[in-house]
């Protein structure tokens, strides 16, 4: 057996900052990076193709970063618990390490390529590293169970003590010309790109993908939209969000780096405003961490309504609806100009997503499951955890102590879009209309049909009533 540890990348597709990969380091010079390209998610009907163009654009980066400290990333394709296997047996390694995740696929995958590799008589070991606090670390002082709302986990987990950033690490010893040619004839493949595979994404994206991008991002943030996030995060015309979210998908940047900078720039706040907004962020990041951990505890969620109220709701489920939802076409300015932003650019703003969420469930009563696959068919920074927590949030299934909660179209544009700047932005056929018009989505006839945009699908006062009535028989 040599002395060769392979590491399994798969959510944190970076050099720094990496647990696993740091210990991997301290256990032997001679560490090389592996990534498979998992067939059971390649065939998903649910994969975006900007998400999957970003993700070969971090893996790109990582080839690089690894042949600079002087070892290499492998790639390869096909189920992980044969071709992990087949590689780490091939190649004499002793140990693969890999970084652990909360979502119930990646569980069960997990074991079946740790039991693989046992048979095979090679260890693994795991570790921690998307998360600031591992799942049983933040548990209810009264039961020692896991939190089910938000508010007193943040209290419980920003009290605890945080990870420093992992060292750096500055050199690896890679493969041998020889072993290079074992791992060719074991699988190991050169990276393709996104439309080799099938994922066709000409578009810009949102942010450039890779390591050194999210490290940019997030000094930019530091620097300026951060001590205003509070109030600005809310208006969707305005560059006020971290644009973090596809780097902590795939981990092209460690959450600690994230934490540490929220920390150094409450370090050299000079108001309380200002620590108020970066507090905000700093809350943000734990409901990142809140809706992973409710994943791993109650992995039911993944398919379905966590309230017992919505396991058998009557949805209608109107196709034509929710295709003209998909196409940005109900007739509601800021739904549509919303939907049509998630289309062009992979990405839609938050307060958006709540809009368009409220809007599928409560004004077309359609499954929210429905919104949620179209999400993840479209978003680049599309998770698991968090789109499923954000759809059960807004369609009152999930973890919320406040249910029944429905987000008028109107109300929100005239709140978070008085100018109409962002509907112009996304709608530019009625661009030139007035301002009240599309704020308010109260449109003439005449208006409308001179502009061709669309009548409304429902009327948001019938079926606010509707869905209400709905709700209260389902509570009996």
């Amino acid at each position: 057996m040599s002395d060769l540890i392979l590491f399994w990348h798969r959510r944190d597709l970076r050099i720094s900052d990496n647990v696993g990969l740091v210990t991997a380091t301290r256990q032997s010079s001679r560490v090389v990076g592996i990534f498979c390209l998992d067939s059971n998610i390649l065939e998903r009907d649910d994969i975006a193709p900007a998400r999957f163009t970003y993700m070969i654009g971090c893996l790109e980066e990582l080839e690089q970063n690894y042949q600079q400290l002087g070892s290499q990333l492998l790639i390869i394709q096909g189920e992980p618990q044969k071709a992990i296997a087949q590689l780490a047996e091939e190649l004499q390694a002793k140990a693969v390490f890999w970084n652990l995740d909360v979502e119930p696929y990646s569980k069960k995958r997990d074991r079946s390529v740790a039991d693989a590799l046992k048979e095979k008589g090679i260890a693994t070991k795991n570790f921690w590293d998307q998360l600031l606090h591992a799942p049983g670390d933040v548990l209810t002082k009264s039961s020692d169970s896991p939190y089910k709302v938000y508010t007193p986990f943040w209290r419980s987990w920003v009290q605890q003590d945080k990870q420093a950033v992992t060292e750096k690490i500055k050199q690896l010893k890679g493969l041998t010309k020889a072993e290079i040619e074992t791992a060719t004839k074991a699988g190991a493949i050169a990276l393709p790109s996104a439309k080799d595979l099938g994922y066709k994404w000409d578009n810009p994206l949102l942010g450039a993908p890779g390591e050194t991008a999210a490290k940019d991002k997030l000094e930019e943030f530091c620097a300026r939209a951060i001590y205003c996030y509070d109030e600005e995060r809310n208006f969707p015309y305005v560059d006020g969000t971290s644009q973090l979210s596809a780097a902590l998908k795939f981990g092209a940047i460690g959450i600690r780096t994230v934490w540490q900078a929220t920390l150094d720039t409450l370090d050299n706040c000079r108001s309380e405003e200002a620590k108020t907004n970066i507090e905000t962020w700093q809350k943000e990041l734990a409901w990142r961490e809140f809706y992973q951990h409710c994943m791993f505890f109650f992995p039911e969620l993944a398919q379905g309504s966590y309230r017992d109220e919505f396991k058998d709701f009557p949805w209608e489920n109107d196709a034509t609806k929710f295709q003209a939802w998909c196409e940005g076409k109900t007739g509601y300015p800021i739904v549509d100009a919303a939907m049509r932003q998630l289309n062009e650019t992979g990405w839609m703003h938050n307060r958006c997503r709540m809009i368009v969420a409220s809007f599928l469930t409560k004004d077309l009563i359609i499954d929210w499951r429905w919104g949620e696959k179209y999400f993840m068919q479209k978003l680049y920074d599309g998770d698991l955890s968090a789109n499923n927590g954000g759809w059960q949030w807004s369609a009152s299934s999930g973890m919320d102590p406040k249910p029944l909660r429905i987000f008028n179209p109107a109300s929100q544009a005239a709140k978070f879009d008085q100018d109409g700047e962002y509907i112009r932005q996304w709608l530019p056929e009625i661009s030139s209309m007035e301002t009240e018009y599309l704020v308010t989505g109260k449109i003439p006839d005449l208006e409308r049909a001179s502009y061709d945009y669309p009548q409304p699908i429902v009327d948001h006062k019938v079926q606010q009533r509707k869905f209400k009535a709905l709700y209260k028989q389902q509570k009996n």
